[in-house]
């Protein structure tokens, strides 16, 4: 049985649980929260912290949309959604910290349902985490890679951790610069082979491993210092970020396309970025080492 209220309670526990934690880690940080409605059906709990010592900016965002038909990102390659009243539910959260020693990351983890009447549901669970570093450490990249290896365990057949980070590498990927956003992690969708149960644990599992796979980095790289070199290399790669989202990220054009809060769909975007026209790197400089050796997919646990 497809329990939607326990997802839900899920998803509010979780915001609430990494919110805290953020918040624990860097007092310095502002929370703005709004709760908003979707005018065609549902709506969320957005929460931003900004201004922090360690993080300039994060936002956690919590919806649960619905409606009776969706939008063309949803049935373009799914046509046999069209007809069906859907409900939406997930989590999503990107941090974009100061130092720019400790990396950018995103968390999303969600559920998806469509109905019609007379016929069974169709449903899937998707999501993921994954690391954008600036400067990288490969201690860091082993480490994370390891959590995402550690939250697969006891779900799905042996290769579930390399079969989603695969496909987070390949997601994750901008082709008009030939060039992954990060070093990956894991990534998956279209979900529901498990059936419900494991596949709903499966995604807890992702949401509970995140701050574990994320904090320790943070607290190895927060008090790193730095000069305004490293500071404009930060705000150049942001960049990268911003162009993923607004044109290859699914969650954005969903969110977009079906109407939602855009204010809470664009918080992913960092607070300050810059563009460098035909920018490259000083050769062996750790800024080129970023280029040469951690945005190259790898298998970071055998290497």
């Amino acid at each position: 049985m497809i329990d939607i209220t326990s997802i839900k309670d899920y998803l509010l526990n979780l915001q609430d649980g990494v919110c805290d934690a953020l918040m624990k880690l860097d007092s310095q940080l502002v929370l703005k929260e709004d709760q908003w409605e979707r005018e065609s059906g549902g709506g969320g709990r957005s929460r931003v912290m900004q201004n922090g010592n360690v993080f300039e900016q994060g936002g956690i965002n919590f919806s649960h949309v619905y409606g009776e038909g969706l939008p063309p990102s949803a049935t373009a390659h799914r046509p046999e959604l069209a007809g069906r009243s859907f409900q939406a539910l997930g989590d999503s959260l990107v941090i974009h910290p100061l130092n720019p020693y400790v990396p950018t990351t995103h968390m999303n983890v969600r559920f998806f349902i469509a109905e019609k009447e007379g016929e069974d549901p169709i449903w899937w669970f998707g999501g993921g985490f994954d690391l954008t570093p600036y400067y990288g450490f490969e201690d860091d990249a082993r480490y994370w890679h390891a959590t995402a290896r550690a939250a697969c365990e006891g779900f799905g057949p042996e290769d579930t951790y390399a079969k989603y980070k695969k496909w987070c590498d390949d997601y994750f990927y901008l082709k008009h610069r030939q060039e992954p956003r990060g070093i990956g992690g894991l990534f998956y969708d279209d979900l529901n082979e498990w059936g419900f149960e494991s596949c709903f644990a499966f995604m807890q599992s992702v949401g509970d491993h995140f701050l574990k796979a994320y904090f320790p980095i943070v607290e190895r790289r927060k008090d790193t210092g730095y000069s305004e070199r490293e500071r404009n290399f930060q705000l150049y790669r942001r960049g990268r970020y911003v162009e993923f989202n607004l044109i290859y990220d699914r969650g954005t054009l969903f969110g977009l396309q079906s109407g939602g809060r855009t204010e809470s769909i664009l918080m992913s975007l960092p607070p300050l970025v810059r563009w460098e026209y035909n920018w490259i790197p000083e050769p062996g400089s750790a800024e080129a080492e970023l280029y040469d050796v951690f945005l190259k997919p790898q298998d970071w646990l055998n290497n």
